[in-house]
């Protein structure tokens, strides 16, 4: 009955996993290390502490300053509350259905779902966190940078101690993000290993899942709100009217800085969160079955290492009077981060790991047979992660960088009009995506290498590679959230028009670093997404394999045949990448439907109340705010199912070597996908501030509006859609793992049922369908009476008015 939907093939080959895993203790040399890093992570969020003290000490500027930033952050943290209440529910519906998935035992059911509720609080934690301190340093920078034009009768400063004085509160306002992101995920991991310990790898699934669950709807979410607002403010104040990009004439201006700070900051934060989490998770999994009992505790070593490293590269991060940019003083920091994180993982697999495999405990014959040294494997599988970062950092700046050749060649076709801008951008990003994949596939491949023949000792030099790039992830972190910080920066200045002059200029150069910064931080953060997701995969036959020892002689023709032999693995295949497709297509219409709502709801203002436009009349804010609220917490369900449902109608209709195509498909069209969409729009937006800067027309030509469209059009691409398919690989491949045992045994043996798996398979594509139909049926805007929704829609008194 199982062969109709999953053809017999040859399992002979493929190792036995889980009986290793299972094999491994948590001694009490072990205890001590896990227990270091316990205080290690409690360490990282006292340091946050002290950077938030920091930070909210400095100078909030002007009292009309002030009140432009209470509205940003009224309306942010409006939209994250009402976006976690939603969440909230959905959550605990996950946390039964996965009481109802198989575990060895009823304590590791309860533990992985419990523990799936903590990744998600923490993920949510570190995203609020990352909002609430972005929305208060950013009136700080301003007020910094202020101080370079004084009033009369107030004491001039010097523009290079300016300078540095707000780029350090921006940086240090994401070194807080960066120091909870690596606390709590190395917190929580700590946690389940004191806790369960051998079962730690079994209840991790479910934490990871929560991180990657909350990650992806507060990713599509914010990306919906925030580009919602930016591309209806550019199309109207920009395009239309004239007017520049944060004038406060503009309707949508506080909307697009509350979007700044719930895609960019909370959304990003939350998706590094979920990539450190999930990457514990597999490499817990793989350690302990690649390197027995030191694997319960060596793959925590690596990011405990990373915590203080990043403590250092936050610190560091201390501009110079010789630094050309502030990108100088950032990439030196994250360079001291990377150098010292090498050095101290060689010294920790020195001392730590035994010279030979076979004084590994825990491992049998297989692993304790192979020839090299423990010390060097791990060193070099962290190296390759590490200089993965770099290489990835470098080639994404190459791309997206206003001074290299890229961006000028977009930014030279704007003398012809937007559709050669366009066309150049997309050919840019779809360039660029090549090199990228190129790059994480050789850091894959070399990773793999290095387990000379060993499946799980290879599996396992992936998921190291992925911890090593994240030794870094603090700062990168920081470097993420200096990007809005900076850019609501010079929002407010301009808006309450207290900064003039040099300080304007200050808070512009700004504003191009963290451009920069942002870039590269999407460009690692991919390269992590493909690193987790892979050794997830790895994770993904692990679970085959347990659960094939569960059901017995039964499923000995079952096999993870990825060779594409069989007609239903091909479907797979092709399906896994489909999804990427969709899921993109369906964020990308979602920002175009609200960004639609946004725009009739700006042109009606400036239409109603004529006195905008000379000052004797004040926008509505509050009413566009609303507008991006709704829209972002209504059409982030349906991307939000896709990612859930479709592995799950896959795996059940098709079988378990279909599932493993799908996840291969997910994967490699994931890779291509995100590259392309991010580069693309941080080309087109870096083009546009070419023109802006004085190149090809400079403002108000028609090369600008050229870039204006073309920046509008990437909008999505590289801060909705791009972003997301980030935390969608992690939780396919999670659903996949955590689902795996159910399909094997539903297929197999004395439990197998087609008619249940048929079922279950049928109810998950009937929601997807559904879902996408609703979707669809939602219309776009199309004109001023009748069809403009947000003319109707009221304001809640919750956001700011």
């Amino acid at each position: 009955m199982a062969g109709l939907l999953t053809p017999a093939q040859d399992l002979s080959q493929l190792p036995q996993l889980h009986p290793l895993a299972a094999a491994a203790t948590l001694t009490g040399g072990n205890r001590n290390l896990v227990l270091i890093t316990t205080v290690v992570a409690v360490a990282a969020l006292l340091v946050a502490i002290v950077l938030v003290r920091q930070v909210l000490a400095a100078d909030e500027g002007t009292e009309n300053m002030k009140r432009i930033a209470a509205a940003v952050q009224e309306g942010a943290n409006a939209y994250l509350m009402r976006q976690l209440r939603t969440l909230s529910i959905f959550g605990v519906v996950v946390f039964f259905l996965l009481m109802l998935l198989p575990a060895d035992n009823w304590t590791q059911r309860i533990g992985r779902s419990a523990f799936f509720l903590v990744g998600a609080v923490f993920s949510a934690s570190t995203g609020y966190i990352g909002m609430w301190l972005a929305v208060r340093s950013n009136v700080r920078v301003a007020a910094a940078a202020r101080a370079a034009t004084p009033e009369p009768g107030e004491p001039s400063a010097d523009l290079t101690t300016v300078s540095h004085r707000g780029m350090k509160i921006a940086f240090r306002t994401g070194g807080v993000v960066g120091m909870f992101t690596v606390g709590l995920g190395l917190l929580g991991a700590s946690v389940v290993v004191l806790i369960y310990k051998a079962d730690a790898p079994k209840v991790l699934e479910g934490f990871g899942f929560g991180a990657a669950l909350l990650a992806m709807f507060m990713r599509v979410g914010g990306g919906i709100f925030t580009k919602a607002a930016d591309v209806g403010a550019d199309l109207v104040g920009k395009v239309e009217q004239g007017i520049p990009e944060d004038d406060p004439r503009n309707a949508a201006t506080i909307a697009d800085n509350v979007g700044d700070n719930v895609g960019d900051c909370a959304g990003m934060a939350a998706d590094l969160f979920e990539s450190y989490a999930v990457t514990l998770v597999a490499a817990l999994i793989l350690g302990t079955s690649a390197f027995g009992n030191a694997g319960l505790a060596f793959p925590l070593l690596v990011p405990a290492i990373g915590v203080i490293t990043a403590m250092i590269g936050i610190f560091a991060v201390a501009p110079r009077r010789k630094d050309r940019s502030g990108m100088s003083a950032i990439n030196r920091g994250f360079f001291i981060a990377a150098v010292i994180s090498l050095v101290l993982v060689g010294t920790a697999a020195y001392a730590y790991l035994p010279s030979r495999f076979a004084d590994l405990k825990g491992v049998p014959a297989s692993i304790t047979s192979h020839s090299g040294d423990p010390r060097v494997f791990a060193l070099v599988a962290v190296a390759i992660g590490i200089v993965l970062a770099a290489l990835i950092q470098q080639l994404t700046g190459y791309f997206t960088e206003t001074n290299r050749r890229p961006v000028r060649d977009v930014g030279k076709t704007s003398l012809t009009g937007p559709a050669t801008v366009i066309l150049s951008g997309i050919s840019l990003g779809l360039e660029s995506a090549v090199y990228a994949a190129v790059l994480i596939g050789l850091a894959v491949y070399g990773a793999f290498l290095l387990g000379s023949g060993s499946l799980p000792l290879a599996l396992l030099a992936v998921a190291l590679a992925g911890t090593g790039l994240l030794t870094t992830v603090g700062v990168i972190v920081a470097m993420d959230t200096f990007g809005p910080v900076t850019d609501n920066a010079q929002g407010i200045a301009e808006m309450s028009g207290d900064v003039r002059g040099e300080g304007a200029k200050v808070l512009t150069n700004l504003d191009a670093v963290g451009n920069t910064t942002k870039a590269i931080t999407k460009g690692i953060a991919i390269a992590t997404a493909v690193l987790a997701a892979t050794a997830l995969f790895g994770s993904f036959t692990d679970a085959i394999d347990t659960a094939k020892a569960g059901v017995g002689p039964a499923a000995h023709g079952l096999s993870l045949n990825l060779v594409i032999a069989q007609p239903n693995d091909l479907v797979g295949l092709l399906i896994g990448a489909a999804v990427v497709f969709l899921f993109s297509g369906l964020a990308i219409n979602a920002v175009s439907r609200s960004a639609g709502s946004v725009v009739f709801e700006v042109r009606r203002q400036f239409r109603e109340h004529p006195g905008i436009m000379d000052g004797t009349e004040k926008p509505e804010y509050g009413r566009v705010v609303d507008i991006c609220t709704k829209d972002a917490l209504r059409e982030l369900a349906t991307p939000g199912l896709l990612a859930v449902m479709a592995p799950i109608a896959v795996g059940f209709g098709l079988g378990v070597g279909s599932l493993g195509a799908y996840l291969a498909g997910a994967i490699g069209a994931g890779t291509l996908m995100a590259v392309f969409l991010a580069n693309s729009g941080g080309a087109w937006d870096n083009a546009k501030k070419l023109v802006e800067d004085g190149h090809h027309g400079g403002k108000g030509s028609e090369a600008h509006a050229a870039t204006v469209i073309g920046d509008t059009v990437g909008d999505p691409f590289k801060d909705t859609a791009g972003p997301a398919i980030n935390p969608l690989l992690k939780v396919m491949n999670l659903v996949s793992l955590l689902i795996a045992p159910a399909i094997v045994t539903y297929s197999y043996g004395d439990k197998a049922s087609l008619g249940l798996r048929i079922g279950i398979s049928v109810l998950a594509l009937a929601v997807i369908v559904g879902a996408v139909y609703i979707s669809k049926r939602r219309g776009i805007a199309v004109g001023d009476e009748g069809n403009n929704e947000s003319a109707t829609r009221q304001v809640d008194p919750a956001v700011v008015s």
